[in-house]
């Protein structure tokens, strides 16, 4: 009799779990539908970008647009294949599974601050004794896309300072040297990272989940590697997007100069905590700025980052809303 009313309990609570998790599904598809329409609906960038290429042959810009789109699915491809790879030291799973969190990583990043959401996005596909792991693992990943970041955005604003500024030797050396002890730091930190389980584990509040942090010690230096490149291989491929997209709007500008403004426009905006429907304004601001010493077609090149935001950042999360369904909040479902 006991066993049979446990049962019940048990059985209640397993419903009451399934209608939970299919609310919080719901509520995450409906803001991020909320936010994305009203953002699109208000964004001028965007009508902008639709008077500009009526002046470009429809097959160039069809051709322009393909291209941004199919390097954007390369992209979070790529990404897949990192997390992957990341997260096979703690739980394996397939690249379709991989795929599927990425996306819904996304649709929950687009209205959470600094796209907090896309960890939760990915990790609720994990069992759910592997999730604080995944959530190291996932945080290897973002660290070595940042380190790509700042190298490579520190040595355009090098480059910047140099060509474009007019400075005294003795600051351009400073800006140099600043820039050498920078990208030294990063790169020396990033392949070393297990030397953060000895910096975390003397920080009281933390101390306590220092047995999840041991995890990076798993990731020496060749898989570090690994997971390098495809950061570098996803710098590139965003990049080119950029350079593509702005191409086709303002030909004759120099490849080069463009790629480093790119970089500079990376950089900075990795440096400031937004929300990525917000991020929108930041990208557009600093691409304003900083393009403005090498053209004065502003409105074409906020128009071009507004594109790109929208190809990155808007069409994946809407792709990604198919796969919040699959979230697995409470280890009550299979993936």
């Amino acid at each position: 009799m006991f066993s049979v009313t446990l049962q019940k309990k048990l059985r209640l609570g397993i419903r009451e779990k399934k209608v939970l998790s299919i609310l919080l599904k719901a509520i995450i598809l409906i803001l991020a539908a909320v936010f994305i329409v009203y953002k699109l609906t208000s964004n001028n960038n965007l009508k902008n970008f639709s008077n500009l290429i009526k002046s470009i042959p429809s097959r160039e810009v069809y051709f322009t647009i393909g291209v941004v789109i199919a390097l954007m699915l390369l992209n979070w491809l790529i990404e897949a294949v990192k997390w992957q790879f990341l997260v096979k030291n703690v739980q394996r799973i397939n690249l379709w599974t991989s795929i599927e969190s990425v996306f819904c990583g996304l649709t929950l990043a687009v209205f959470t601050p600094n796209r907090i959401g896309e960890y939760g996005g990915r990790v609720f596909f994990l069992s759910p004794s592997r999730r604080v792991l995944g959530l190291v693992a996932m945080g290897i990943g973002s660290v070595g896309q940042m380190v790509i970041t700042n190298i490579l955005g520190s040595l355009a604003l090098v480059w910047f300072a140099l060509g474009f500024l007019n400075l005294h030797s003795a600051y351009e050396s400073g800006i140099v040297a600043l820039a050498c002890i920078f990208i030294a730091f990063f790169t020396l930190f990033y392949f070393n990272i297990a030397w953060l389980l000895g910096l975390l584990g003397r920080i009281p509040f933390l101390a306590r989940f220092k047995r999840f942090f041991k995890v990076l010690s798993r990731y020496d230096k060749p898989k570090l590697l690994k997971v390098f490149l495809l950061c570098l291989a996803r710098f590139v491929v965003f990049t080119s997007q950029y350079c593509v997209l702005i191409h086709m709007l303002i030909p004759q500008m120099p490849i080069f100069q463009m790629a480093m403004m790119v970089f500079i426009l990376f950089f900075i905006q990795s440096a400031l905590p937004s929300l990525d429907l917000l991020d929108v304004g930041i990208r557009t601001l600093t691409a304003s700025y900083f393009f403005s010493y090498i053209t004065h077609q502003d409105v074409a090149i906020i128009a071009a980052t507004a594109m790109i935001w929208l190809v990155n950042l808007i069409i994946p999360a809407i792709l990604g809303s198919a796969f919040v369904f699959k979230l697995n909040f409470f280890g009550t479902n299979r993936n």
